[in-house]
């Protein structure tokens, strides 16, 4: 092999392991700064809305302070058309429409809205923003509005409260939040604090179109059929009938939030199950309400009307 041949692989070797344990340097620092820098808050990274997320950005500027040069953290999503899910210790609660709990702050006021959440609260507490959400038919649109953030962004007020997700809360109908720290809890329809009132057997809702309305204990929406009759007792609704509108289960009366236990009884019918009465009136619950604060049986055939806590129908119509 010739001395210029040789000198040739020499130098490409040198070369190539001077590269190689640059690489490997390289390699090894941009491991430990990802380390450090992706480190995430209690509860971050389970959840499938991922707040937060640093994007890994390495460098000397991932120090604490530093100008990370990565992504920003992920916008918080909108909270798209809220629902109320029934909580068997709470009641109705307000959720986004992926069925997320939303949550109020006692140390935030509501007159005028301000948020006292920032900085690592709201890691942990991440803001509901504004934009896109609407009311379903059980809360009230006016209860809807908006606060300015010292950032700028706007969040979700619910009868003047900011409103906010809870970073542990991984699926749908999880309230981990509820209580914690003492100052925490979810949102009723009204922005006020669930769990005021245990659900009961039969409760009393306050409907933003009808009123207040009876509720069976699951917070569906209880009907009564004008082709039934208090007395003499009489069913109107059988066969074919009961396949969209359900007899609701009859109620103990020490369960009761909001309605006067006198008027509440059990009827037998032809069949021999035993049926929900109030003021005497067989009442039943609609297959196509969904969620509590639906109404989507008021007025059906012009025969099927909620019940108010006097236990008299209620004809208005939406």
């Amino acid at each position: 092999m010739s001395t210029r041949r040789r000198a040739g692989l020499a130098a490409t070797a040198v070369a190539t392991l001077a590269l190689t344990a640059a690489c490997g340097s390289s390699a090894n620092q941009s491991a430990g700064t990802a380390t450090t820098d992706n480190v995430q808050p209690a509860g971050q990274g389970t959840s499938d809305y991922g707040y937060g997320s640093s994007g890994g950005a390495g460098g000397a500027g991932g120090q604490a302070g530093g100008d990370t040069g990565g992504k920003a953290p992920q916008a918080a999503p909108s909270a798209g058309k809220l629902a109320l899910h029934q909580d068997t210790e709470l009641g109705p609660v307000v959720t986004d429409a992926k069925g997320m709990t939303l949550y109020r702050f006692d140390k935030d006021t509501p007159d005028p809205s301000k948020s006292n959440c920032s900085g690592s609260c709201a890691t942990t507490w991440p803001v509901v923003p504004a934009d896109g959400a609407t009311a379903p038919a059980g809360i009230d649109k006016s209860k809807l509005g908006s606060v300015t953030r010292a950032d700028g962004t706007k969040q979700l007020t619910i009868g003047g409260w900011p409103a906010y997700r809870y970073a542990k809360d991984t699926k749908p109908g999880d309230t981990k939040g509820q209580g914690v720290g003492g100052t925490w809890n979810a949102l009723a329809a009204d922005g006020k604090k669930a769990g005021a009132q245990k659900p009961g057997d039969v409760s009393v809702f306050d409907h933003p179109q009808l009123g207040s309305i009876l509720v069976d204990g699951m917070g569906r929406t209880l009907y009564r059929f004008n082709k039934d009759s208090a007395w003499p007792m009489k069913f109107g609704c059988n066969d074919a009938c009961l396949d969209t509108w359900k007899p609701a289960k009859p109620a103990d009366r020490s369960k009761l939030n909001g309605i006067a236990p006198k008027l509440i009884s059990t009827v037998t019918r032809p069949d021999g199950t035993r049926q929900l009465a109030v003021d005497c009136w067989p009442v039943y619950w609609f297959t196509g309400d969904k969620q509590p604060g639906d109404i989507n049986g008021q007025g059906k055939m012009g025969l099927w009307f909620a019940v108010s806590k006097e236990g008299k129908k209620i004809t208005t119509t939406p």
